[in-house]
Formats: C-alpha cells, structure tokens, sequence
C-alpha cells in the first residue's frame, strides 16, 4: 500500500517524546508525531476543585489548543475554552488521563494538563493525549519526591493513535496514524485511547462517506493495539525508572 511518506499500513511516524522542556511546570514534555508537534505541561494545584472540598479526592484536568500558525492558514487565538472542537479535545485528553490515576490516592489536589500544538500534521488530539501521561507522569513523581503526595497513584500507562480505512484497488484497508493528507482524503477514521493492558478508554470514529464493517473496526482496533504498544514503550524510556511497564 502506498503512503504520501513511504510508511507501511502499520508503521507509526517517527516518534519523539523530550521531557522537562519547561522550566517551571512540575511535568512537560515536547511530544512529536511526525510534523506534528505538541507541548505538554503538567500543573499542580494543592487545592482540588470546589465541589471536590471534603471528599478526599483529587481531580486531574486539560486544556487543548492550537497556535496561530500551527496550520497551514492562521488560526485565531482562541480567546477562551468554549469552542467546539477545542472543548471537545480538552474533555477527551482529561477524561483520558483520569482514568489512570487513582484520584483518591491523589488526595485533595488537582493537576492540569495543558497541550499546545505548535505544529499540526494530523493526530494532534493523540498526540496531546500521549505526551499528557508523560507530562502527568513526571509531575507526580516531583509532587512524590517534595513529599506533596505519600504515593504515585498511576494506575497503568495511556496513549492513542488514530487508524483509518484508505481505499487502494477498490479495496479498503486500515492505516495507522494518520497524517494531515491522509486525514483529509480518507472516508473513515477513528482515534483509540488504550491502556498498556489492551483496555480501551475511548473509541471515537465516523464514517464520512460510506459505511464500514464490523470487521473493518475490529481490523482497526487490531491495528491500534500495536500503535498503541510501540507509543508504549516510548513512553517507558522517559518513565520507566518510577513506573516501568508490567510485562
């Protein structure tokens, strides 16, 4: 099958994950999938929200959006979190990295994720997810060295990575992490949030033109499942010393 940039059907872009870019975040990472590029930081507060006073539990939140010219045309700057996509985003990277965090092991305290795309080239929703649980990850292991938390209450490791149907031959097969020209040529596209453990966390898809199988999806999910697995394992190289993964 041939792609605008020569990968494999199952070959992921190149991936780098930086860390500690920031000087004063307790957690950052500059995560890279391809061209595209998102900046990851992780902030804490020693207050949880309002309406979590007196229960015992933390809260980990995000914050997504895109500079000016991180796309091929100016964007504007987006003056609040209320647009639709941008929220939508910001409610997927939480809800995911929520998930691995055991919040009443966190306490009262609540951090936020905040990933800005520098440069978009398609993915960046799982990019930021994926750089978010570096971000977070290193911020609790400081929050964990200041004595600030007894315990590093991640539970398991997250990522994501998109798939989609490309047609070659009159025949539709699953690609992996797509790009802005794939992205935008493509009829059918979905973005998985896994665990370490093969769980997922989200699926999100539609097929604009068309329709798709049950086959073809769980073709796909297959195909996410070893995205997910190498993205991973780049994860560990940063984390590993606190929180290697379970094999």
């Amino acid at each position: 099958m041939k792609r605008s940039d020569s990968r494999l059907h199952n070959q992921l872009r190149s991936v780098k994950l930086t860390p500690n870019v920031l000087d004063y975040a307790e957690g950052s990472v500059l995560v890279e999938f391809g061209r595209t590029r998102v900046l990851c930081s992780a902030s804490y507060e020693a207050k949880p929200p309002q309406w979590l006073n007196g229960t015992g539990s933390g809260w980990v939140t995000a914050e997504y959006g895109m500079l000016p010219r991180s796309t091929h045309t100016r964007i504007k700057r987006e003056k609040s979190q209320t647009g639709g996509r941008t929220q939508e985003i910001s409610r997927l990277v939480g809800r995911s990295l929520r998930a691995c965090v055991d919040l009443k092991l966190l306490g009262e305290k609540q951090i936020t994720i905040d990933c800005d795309v520098i440069n978009a080239d398609g993915g960046t929703r799982t990019a930021a997810v994926t750089g978010g649980f570096v971000a977070l990850s290193l911020a609790l292991k400081k929050l964990h060295d200041l004595s600030e938390i007894k315990n590093i209450p991640l539970k398991h490791y997250v990522a994501a990575v998109s798939v989609g149907l490309h047609e070659q031959n009159g025949v539709l097969a699953p690609i992996l992490d797509l790009n802005y020209d794939e992205d935008s040529d493509i009829g059918t596209d979905m973005n998985f949030v896994m665990t370490d453990k093969n769980e997922f966390i989200e699926i999100q898809g539609t097929a604009e033109e068309g329709t798709f199988t049950r086959q073809q999806l769980l073709d796909m999910m297959e195909l996410a499942e070893v995205g997910c697995q190498e993205l991973f394992r780049e994860q560990e190289k940063l984390i590993s010393g606190f929180f290697p993964l379970k094999r």
